[in-house]
């Protein structure tokens, strides 16, 4: 079975590092789109090929009153205009099945959120579609479980899974990155992917939102892609992350991303040259 996924512009799982960046959340169409060609600026400078991300809601923030974005009808026209005006790929989450068919009309990747991982009717309408499925590995599972998530999305006909690792509850308000978890799930014949962004996050750790701390992203990516395990990385960036709506604490500094691309990069093709998996 092949574990290459074939989007408008690169196939995910060729032999080059791909990385999947945006905002945590659309805080408007025009910050939206500022940042995503600045992004595509940069990618193509580097010649590293890239997916645009950004959530139209986020449906689990810590609190009633935190802001979850425009919602999925103006949030999913923004995303339409990024796609068609800058010919980029777009990802997104969905979280129930009513959203899917709106969502996948716009999404080259529908996006599984690790909270609702387990969740089969989400899954299999997902899969449905025929379109590439990002599923993020929940805190709360070990990496052999994902077996069960994958066969699901299998059992539809869809062989295009895409598998995120986020690190891993370590007692109340904390996550810890378990470097094996990537080879452990590259064993499932899909592409593997590291958030190095939300694995740095303390889920709930301000109690009326989550904390984090930026300075383990760079660490942590470097560390993912030194194993071998790791095909794509998963980096939230903001141009400014303390004024950011959502996941503040655990943002990329726009500035810090050039840097972190071409570090990564020179680590995955060294990695490459001696690793086989």
């Amino acid at each position: 079975m092949s574990n290459k996924i074939p989007l408008n512009n690169f196939s995910i799982g060729e032999s080059e590092l791909f990385f999947i960046a945006g905002p945590c959340i659309i805080e408007s169409e025009e910050s939206c789109f500022r940042l995503a060609e600045t992004l595509k600026d940069i990618f193509l400078k580097n010649k590293a090929p890239f997916i645009f991300k950004a959530s139209y809601d986020k449906a689990n923030r810590t609190s009633v009153h935190s802001y979850r974005g425009p919602g999925i009808t103006k949030g999913l026209e923004i995303l339409r205009k990024i796609k068609e005006r800058l010919k980029i790929p777009i990802l997104s989450d969905v979280h129930c099945t009513e959203e899917i068919s709106m969502a996948a009309d716009v999404l080259d990747i529908i996006q599984i959120p690790a909270f609702l991982c387990r969740q089969t009717d989400l899954i299999v309408a997902a899969a449905d579609t025929g379109k590439p499925v990002n599923i993020k590995k929940g805190q709360f599972l070990s990496p052999w479980d994902m077996k069960s998530v994958v066969e699901k999305i299998r059992s539809t006909g869809n062989g295009q899974i895409l598998l995120t690792e986020r690190g891993a509850c370590f007692g109340y308000n904390n996550l810890v990155s378990d470097m094996r978890s990537l080879i452990i799930m590259k064993t499932l014949n899909c592409p593997v992917i590291f958030d190095a962004t939300h694995s740095t996050q303390l889920p709930g750790g301000q109690g009326s939102m989550s904390g984090g701390d930026r300075t383990m992203v760079a660490p942590l990516a470097r560390a993912a892609i030194a194993t071998g395990g790791c095909d794509g990385l998963f980096l939230e960036v903001h141009e400014h992350p303390e004024r950011a709506l959502s996941d503040a604490a655990t943002m990329l500094p726009l500035n810090d991303l050039q840097f972190l691309i071409e570090q990564t990069k020179d680590i995955y093709n060294i990695v490459r040259k001696s690793v086989k998996l």
